[in-house]
């Protein structure tokens, strides 16, 4: 149940809205029950997939089956399918902490967040009730295995320009499809298909529930690929295959708001393992550091590589901090949507679109941190992380694929900014007058007002000044470029990884705070380190990234001015965060683990 006193924030709406700790979630308030399904998934992993990787890897014939036979045996894949369909309904973010605890599973993860993720969602999501009856409970145990058929060779990001048809025949029983997949995840085992395709001459994608059985199926062999080796990805070609008329999906050309609401869920879910994997990886580079000696020395009395792991640690704590206030928010709009009387399902896809800045951002800081934290770690292992004989050189590979799965960082940087405007565009959101207000800003004297000496009240006067650099140079780029803007990718990503950060810093920030509203200051020292470390880090990157956006097309006067303002609201005040990593790191060491 929603708490009535809970201030309920709209997805997008941080940039102008300052929120306050108590109205944000925080792993640390996951309850018992939600404990023991993630300590089930990470024994699981333990125990059943960690030991078998190589042979995972070599796609060792029968066994990723029958590891999602086990997963299901387990409810591991069924836990936010409704009960009615088999499942145990629990909430979008419970379904985050467990593709967070698989995602140490490495080529297991993929495959199992294809099959729960997009390849059941849009089933349960878009399905009529004949369809998830006759669908769904498969699912849920792994009776049935799912893959998601959108990408074309040339259909990546581009996906509504794909050529697969469809036409109906001429006893309007079938549709007759034609047309090639490539990327398929889960593609070689896989009993059942989505698949995108446009009928006769539509201009949008329909989509299909369309069964290995139903005939007219090939495949190309397995793709060599860097990484995750042993998750299944093969070519499918579809030559007149029959698919049932009730097999539709939906409606007729709804199938790129299916492929794009799906999406939004892919890239948080994405977040979500990356934080785990990052984890794993962690652990690895701290035992490790433990026990390597060089000079006469554990190499973790190092404070290169102390440096190392507070920053890993640090960036893991930032997303995760994010990750789970985004979940939230999802679940608290849900609740708030079905409590006005729209339907279940509705409400689930309505929800995550309100947030599908928030998931944009998750996918493109989860997947840029986990190749940070695979890469120091191979760095921590020095030549040992070179070898296969080491975690970490698996750890490195498997990562890259995750800047590219769910839509390319760079086209999800774009989407970032360009959601927003569109909001703003719609009235949904109001980011002009606070635009302008900023603009009216730079003409005034400074605040040289004090902070009051509460703790976060100088850091959240700094975030408060961040997210105006945001609104003042968003606002410019629009007024000065208009229509031209949405060319001008590199000012587009530039803004968008001010609003990344921005989030990022905060949702690090409200963490902490509840944190010690909920243990007192003394036992999260730690965690303060944190949040200061990366607020700090944060506002040099947005004075990067802020000058190079105003450089690339404000000039004269106007250039000035507002470099002027970039430099008043990127100063702070001096930070010693090396002490602070020294200790962030003093801390990790002691415990031989993540310990955040």
């Amino acid at each position: 149940m929603l708490e009535e006193s809970k201030n309920v924030i709209k997805g997008g709406e941080f940039v102008i809205r300052e929120t306050s700790y108590k109205d944000i979630f925080i792993p640390e308030e996951f309850d018992e029950e939600q404990l023991m399904i993630k300590q089930t998934c990470v024994d699981f992993i333990e125990a059943e997939v960690l030991p078998k990787l190589d042979e995972i890897d070599a796609q060792e014939e029968g066994l990723m089956q029958s590891l999602l036979d086990k997963a299901g045996e387990l409810g591991i894949l069924s836990v936010s399918i409704p009960e009615e369909y088999g499942g145990f309904g629990k909430n979008f973010n419970t379904s985050m902490l467990v593709t967070d605890a698989v995602g140490a599973g490495h080529s297991f993860a993929v495959a199992l967040s294809a099959h729960t993720g997009i390849g059941t969602l849009p089933i349960l999501y878009y399905g009529n009730e004949e369809q998830k009856k006759k669908y769904i409970p498969r699912l849920a145990t792994g009776e049935l295995k799912a893959a998601y058929c959108l990408t074309e060779p040339n259909a990546g990001s581009d996906a509504n320009s794909g050529k697969t048809s469809a036409k109906l025949n001429s006893e309007g029983t079938h549709y007759m499809l034609n047309g090639q997949k490539m990327w398929i995840t889960n593609g070689g085992f896989a009993d059942l298909f989505i698949v995108f395709a446009k009928i006769d001459d539509d201009k949008s994608l329909s989509a299909f529930i369309v069964e290995r059985d139903f005939g007219g199926i090939t495949m190309n062999p397995e793709e060599h690929k860097m990484g995750i080796k042993g998750s299944s990805t093969r070519q499918v070609f579809f030559n007149d295959c029959p698919v049932p008329a009730e097999n539709l999906l939906s409606e007729r050309e709804n199938g790129f708001k299916i492929a794009v609401n799906i999406l939004n869920i892919g890239r948080i879910k994405l977040g979500a393992a990356a934080i785990g994997s990052s984890k794993k990886a962690l652990d690895h580079a701290i035992n490790y550091s433990n026990e390597r000696v060089q000079f006469g020395l554990q190499i973790s009395k190092f404070g290169a590589i102390r440096y190392k792991l507070a920053e890993m640690a640090i960036r893991n704590f930032a997303v995760e901090s994010a990750a789970y206030r985004a979940g939230q928010n999802i679940d608290d709009a849900y609740e708030q949507l079905v409590a006005g009387g729209m339907d279940s399902g509705k409400a689930r896809l309505k929800s995550t679109e309100q947030f599908a800045i928030e998931c944009a951002i998750l996918k493109v800081w989860a997947s840029e941190m986990l190749d940070y934290i695979v890469d120091e770690g191979v760095q921590v292992y020095g030549g040992m992380g070179f070898s296969a004989e080491a975690p970490m050189e698996r750890a490195y590979r498997d990562s890259r694929i995750n800047r590219i799965f769910e839509g390319t960082n760079e086209v999800n940087r774009l989407l970032i900014v360009d959601m927003l405007l569109k909001r703003a565009m719609k009235g949904e959101l109001d980011l002009m007058g606070p635009a302008q207000q900023v603009a009216n800003e730079l003409m005034s004297i400074p605040d040289f007002e004090e902070t009051e000496d509460v703790l976060f009240a100088y850091e959240k006067k700094v975030l408060k000044n961040l997210k105006k650099t945001g609104l003042m140079i968003a606002g410019a780029a629009v007024q000065k470029l208009m229509m031209t803007l949405s060319k001008e990718q590199e000012i587009l990503m530039n803004i968008a990884d001010i609003i990344g950060y921005v989030y990022v810093a905060e949702s690090t920030i409200l963490r902490v705070e509840k944190l010690v509203a909920m243990r007192g200051e003394d036992a999260v020292k730690g965690q303060i380190d944190i949040a200061r470390v990366y607020l700090d880090s944060t506002v040099d990157y947005i004075s990067i990234a802020g000058k190079q956006a105003l450089n690339a097309f404000a000039e004269g006067d106007e250039l000035k001015m507002m470099l002027m303002g970039l430099r008043r609201f990127t100063k702070t005040e001096p930070f010693n965060s090396k002490e602070a990593r020294q200790r962030i790191a003093k801390q990790l060491i002691e415990a031989n683990k993540y310990c955040y």
